[in-house]
């Protein structure tokens, strides 16, 4: 059977192919060697694989029809069509013909598919080129990957890591509770210096010159927005004490954009609350204040907070995930108080309504930062990670704290990576003290996304320094702070920034 399944992917590939050099083909003729039943989510992942570790990339398009139309099948027929003239044309305030191609689009499909428009459209985008629907035929998406006017079409709520570890069972799952944890720690007091008027300066903040850089800037006045997991309802010094000790005068407000459902078409939110302990842990390394309770504190403790929980966990698997990280993006891009983006999740392929995402954030003048990679037990054949990758994206990994460049136990590396920070001792493997899920709490934590949160605080105090900068301002005064300018790494980027010389 499964040498079957291989034959049909590499003749549907033939398919794909020939179709494309003959714009006169029929498309039910050509439909005829799909096999009615979609090939197995383990054949489909070992493609996907393939791809990432020959290439460092997956992209949707470059799958056969019949692996796009099986992992559609999978995903409850769900799938994801950008639509625009050209590959630019994702942002709707921006495109004077994009009700008129989205009409044609679900004309074609409704056409194809021979239901109501009602029984197979499931979501239209308010501010991007983009619709949610279901899809039945592969002759439907034949006939939209040949349609001028659409950029991309994926599978929207394929899971990736959920058939990964259904198809691996020895090995333990890189998605469900990846990256949460109610942990709490007793510090040890190696791992921090008290500071005024009674809070907790991590160890990893001296190594980046934190501390002497608030004689010039606490981030004051700068608006950063989180996007991860939420914030805890339990931390006090995230909610109702954030303006405490030497932080005053700010803001913090929490949304929620993440659909807790199996059904695609749910759209009730579950709330901003943290129900992983990843998004506090973030948003405690960005912006905790500089307290009198004996907690961490953050890089930007005088900076305002917006957090977004936009997913379940760190892995950002399925639908509402995507979707919810997607809109915590246009979220924040139309905020014009916004000026930073920090987000500590990914994927190890590109998903087409994230990528819009980005774009539209980054298009309003948003400086974004993003994980480089964190590895789980079967992603260690990954670089940097979705959307880490992308130019739109200010991309950054951890550290140990040796004499050389060393990258921490579980961080990812490349060429795509722009900063580096020091996270992890080589000695003890401690990371960086934060706030706890609950009050009076602390605990450690590591990775890329420590390192990635850290960053976005330090272009805070950046930007608030130099508060009429534009971002390209502020990101090239963080590089001109770094161990390796003018020049790039090839794994580390412009290196660890010094946080002193980048406020001066």
């Amino acid at each position: 059977m499964r040498k079957n399944y291989f034959k049909l992917l590499i003749f549907s590939l033939f398919v794909v192919v020939s179709c494309t050099d003959d714009v006169n083909v029929d498309v039910e003729k050509s439909a005829i060697t799909f096999d009615k039943d979609p090939i197995p989510t383990k054949l489909i992942n070992a493609s996907i694989n393939e791809s990432v570790k020959n290439t460092g990339r997956f992209y949707w398009k470059d799958a056969s029809l019949q692996v796009l139309w099986s992992a559609a099948q999978h995903g409850n027929k769900l799938v994801t069509i950008g639509f625009g003239s050209n590959n630019e044309d994702f942002d709707k305030s921006k495109s004077p013909k994009a009700t008129e191609i989205e009409s044609e689009i679900l004309d074609m499909i409704v056409g194809s598919e021979k239901v109501d428009l009602q029984e197979i459209l499931v979501y239209k985008d308010k501010y991007l080129n983009l619709i949610d629907v279901l899809i039945s035929k592969p002759e439907t998406l034949e006939l939209l990957r040949k349609n001028a006017n659409v950029r991309y079409i994926e599978p929207a709520d394929y899971k990736y890591f959920q058939y990964e570890t259904e198809n691996n069972p020895k090995r333990s799952s890189s998605s469900g509770g990846s990256g949460c944890g109610f942990d709490t720690a007793t510090l040890s007091a190696a791992d921090y210096t008290t500071v005024s008027p009674n809070a907790k300066a991590p160890w990893t903040f001296y190594k980046h010159n934190i501390p002497s850089a608030w004689s010039y800037s606490s981030g004051a006045g700068v608006t950063v927005g989180v996007i991860d997991t939420g914030i805890s309802p339990s931390q006090v010094l995230m909610g109702s004490s954030f303006n405490n000790g030497l932080s005053s005068g700010r803001t913090i407000q929490k949304y929620g954009t993440y659909v807790d459902s199996v059904w695609p078409w749910s759209t009730s939110t579950d709330g901003p609350n943290d129900q992983c302990g990843h998004g506090t842990s973030m948003a405690s390394t960005v912006a905790a204040p500089r307290n009198t309770s004996g907690m961490p504190v953050g890089v930007a403790y005088n900076a305002n907070l917006i957090t977004y929980r936009a997913a379940s966990n760190v892995v950002l698997d399925g639908y509402h995930e995507q979707k919810g990280v997607q809109n915590a993006f246009t979220g924040l891009g139309n905020n014009a108080n916004v000026k930073i983006i920090s987000m500590s999740m990914g994927h190890i392929f590109s998903v087409g309504r994230i990528e819009d995402g980005v774009r539209y954030a980054n298009n309003r003048g948003k400086l974004i930062f993003c994980a480089g990679g964190t590895s789980t037990s079967f992603t260690t054949f990954v670089g940097v990670i979705f959307p880490a990758w992308m130019s739109e994206t200010v991309a950054v990994t951890g550290l140990k704290d040796t004499s050389s460049y060393q990258k921490c136990s579980v961080c990812h590396s490349g060429s795509e990576i722009d900063f580096t920070v020091v996270m992890e001792r080589s000695s003890t493997g401690n990371t960086s003290p934060v706030l706890s899920y609950y009050s009076n709490q602390s605990n450690y934590v590591g990775g890329s996304s420590v390192a990635t949160a850290t960053t976005a605080g330090i272009a805070a105090l950046v930007w608030a320094k130099n508060p009429t900068w534009t971002k390209s301002q502020v990101f090239t005064k963080m590089k001109q702070s770094a161990t390796y300018y003018p020049n790039k790494n090839s794994a580390f980027g412009y290196g660890n920034i010094n946080a002193l010389l980048a406020v001066q």
